[in-house]
């Protein structure tokens, strides 16, 4: 069977992609070559059925893959891209989920003639509950882009943003998103722990109350500050407590000035 893809890098985020591509049916594992030098994860895509390689030397001469995904470190983008030159300047469209790097230094790298798609994508897309926000160049077709956003809904939620600016903050806000989810979840935790519960309910409450709050708040369809609305009881204990999250916007605030050194951050690493 004809390769479609090419898989550079098999780690955590290149594995998960991987293995949603396959179990979704939206690609056949004989139509994927994975590109992986650490024999370990190479294992991990064969064991998906999929034809693994420890270099791009190892890819068959004859190949003419629709897309190349780079998933590899970014500290290692720029070298690691190189690897796929050939496939420069023609019909194959380049997909990156290296964070930080723009559009420009791949078509450096690959030709100016290159069809290039930047992704940011974030953990959760490991368990096919991840947000990936995707920016293409001019020389990629809407066909293309609506076939690799299909690609990419194996793993989540997808969105398309029209201005390359726009990712760092989308670096900020879904990209490191998750960590900022996770510290409340080990605040309120804590707290719960300081309030008098076992750590292991404290623990339980915590998550299990972050993790149905999303849920409600995605699949109701109603506004976030209307379901806090629904919540707060006039002067009773939600009340209470948001007097000491809202009071001076004081939660508000706080992510705000968060978010903005992240994305600051963000731009940094791009230069």
């Amino acid at each position: 069977m004809t390769i479609k893809l090419i898989l550079a890098g098999c780690g955590n985020m290149g594995y998960a992609m991987l293995a949603g591509w396959v179990k979704s049916t939206k690609l056949k594992a004989a139509e994927v070559l994975v590109v992986e030098p650490a024999e370990a994860l190479r294992s991990r895509a064969e064991a998906l059925d999929c034809l693994a390689v420890a270099d791009a030397t190892g890819i068959p001469a004859d190949t003419k893959p629709e897309l190349v995904v780079l998933a590899v470190k970014p500290q290692v983008i720029r070298e690691a891209t190189a690897a796929y030159k050939k496939f420069g300047n023609g019909e194959t469209t380049f997909l990156s989920v290296a964070a930080g790097t723009p559009v420009a230094t791949f078509a450096a790298i690959l030709g100016e003639r290159t069809p290039i798609v930047r992704c940011m994508p974030n953990t959760p897309a490991a368990i096919g509950k991840g947000m990936m926000v995707m920016f293409s160049n001019s020389l990629v077709s809407e066909t293309t882009k609506k076939d690799v956003a299909d690609l990419l809904s194996s793993s989540g939620a997808v969105a398309a943003i029209d201005d390359e600016v726009l990712m760092d903050a989308v670096t900020a806000v879904s990209g490191s998103g998750p960590a900022y989810i996770f510290h409340f979840i080990e605040c309120l935790t804590a707290a719960g722990e300081h309030a008098g519960l076992p750590i292991q309910t404290a623990k339980l409450l915590a998550m299990q109350t972050v993790y149905g709050a999303a849920a409600l708040a995605a699949e109701s369809g109603e506004e976030p500050g209307l379901l806090r609305q629904q919540v707060t009881s006039p002067n009773g204990t939600t009340a209470a407590a948001l007097g000491v999250l809202m009071g001076g916007d004081r939660l508000k605030n706080l992510v705000a000035e968060a978010v903005e050194a992240a994305r600051a951050r963000s731009v940094e690493l791009g230069k």
